[in-house]
């Protein structure tokens, strides 16, 4: 009976031993999808010092990105559909090694075009990521797609804390460079995923997927919902720390709080995925962040410093919640990995662009008004719009 056991519980891992093995490769090339983008805010003064910048060019860095992300990503699939998925993420990662070296050189020119080069290569990874989940492992798509976030996340906080003192102590170039590490060992790791079975993104011959994502609801709901999610968090990681020091919280105390807020994130990113992918309605879901948003908010508003901790913690489980939850739907709201990608190219392209464009609108709000009040009020005003887009993007039906 011992021996019998013993032979199913070793059948049982060796059949686990591809899921196993991809997610060690899913934790790995997460952890290239952010890292060179969270690196540059700490470093930003090393940067502008060095090559003589101004401070718009420097502060720019941070938004190229992003509207690579929005231009990109529509056309994520069809590539993919061209050259295969497994091989377009691996030549993702190869274009994003060029642009990381690329940005390191030393020469302005070089910075701009590298960074552009990075933002079109996380755009594919972005994109195509959670349709190779759900052709690859359609069984386990909310536990990869919270290895996917929280990989992320703890990546980049990483990334965001190490860089500065690396900048400090070996230059710059160092600091802004190190994270090809990261993109080689991606690149070694896929190897034997490239020899697997392929993933074949086949068209519907019915129609055109891509114009009938815009004529769908369902996806500008989901699109919607990527947009307002993205615009939160990137106005927030920006902004937050200043809101708090107009309110008597120390430079170093304020900065914090934005670590508390995102580190806060990371329990949700793994827990939500799951739940999500084993409830018909994700409604719940959406509810639950809105409150925590709308409470966390309305005590930045009130300017209840002395409990900025908890307003923190509860936006870090809000942005968790909402982040799990936009990565889910771009699944559990299709039937094919096609329209998968199809549906994340295009809510991703809508949703960065929003993102692109919010810091610098809340900025514009701070300065129109003099105060700090109506932006946090546009916060409130933009998790509301969050909590409709999500609530329909949460029913239980697909495009």
């Amino acid at each position: 009976m011992d021996t019998e056991q013993l032979n199913q519980n070793s059948k049982k891992i060796l059949s686990n031993r591809p899921l196993i093995y991809f997610m060690i490769a899913v934790f790995l090339f997460a952890t290239t999808l952010r890292t060179p983008i969270t690196l540059i805010g700490p470093i930003i003064s090393f940067i502008r010092d060095g090559l003589g910048i101004s401070n718009f060019l420097a502060g720019f860095l941070t938004t190229i990105p992003l509207i690579a992300f929005a231009v990109v990503s529509p056309f994520a699939p069809r590539i993919a559909r061209k050259f295969g998925l497994e091989w377009t993420l691996f030549y993702s990662v190869i274009l994003l090694c060029a642009g990381i070296l690329m940005r390191s050189l030393g020469a302005t020119s070089l910075l701009v075009l590298g960074t552009i080069l990075i933002g079109i290569a996380i755009a594919f990874g972005n994109v195509l990521i959670p349709s190779f989940f759900k052709w690859k492992f359609p069984l386990h798509i909310g536990l990869l797609t919270g290895i996917y976030s929280v990989s992320m996340n703890i990546s980049s906080g990483i990334a965001a804390g190490f860089s500065y003192p690396i900048a400090a102590n070996a230059g710059w170039q160092i600091a802004a460079g190190i994270t090809i590490i990261l993109g080689i060992l991606t690149l070694l790791i896929w190897l034997p995923i490239l020899r697997q079975e392929k993933v074949e993104l086949h068209m519907p011959s019915s129609q055109m997927k891509k114009t009938y994502m815009w004529k769908s609801p369902l996806a500008w709901a989901v699109a919607g919902a990527m947009g307002f999610q993205s615009f939160i968090f990137y106005c927030s990681s920006a902004w937050i720390p200043e809101i708090f020091v107009s309110q008597g919280l120390d430079a170093t105390a304020s900065g914090w709080m934005v670590s508390v807020m995102q580190f806060s994130q990371i329990p949700m990113t793994f827990i939500i995925p799951i739940i999500a992918g084993k409830i018909a309605s994700q409604r719940p879901i959406v509810v639950f962040f809105t409150i925590c948003y709308l409470v966390g908010f309305t005590g930045v508003l009130m300017e209840w410093t002395s409990l900025a901790i908890v307003w923190m913690i509860l936006l870090g489980f809000a942005g968790g919640a909402s982040f799990g939850l936009v990565l889910m739907l771009f699944s559990l709201r299709t039937e094919t990995a096609y329209d998968a990608a199809e549906l994340s190219g295009f809510a991703q392209s809508i949703g960065y662009f929003i993102a692109a464009i919010g810091p610098i609108l809340f900025g514009y709000v701070h300065d129109l008004t003099d105060s700090w009040s109506i932006p946090v009020m546009l916060f409130i005003l933009i998790s509301v719009l969050l909590f409709f887009a999500s609530f329909m993007s949460a029913n239980n039906r697909t495009i």
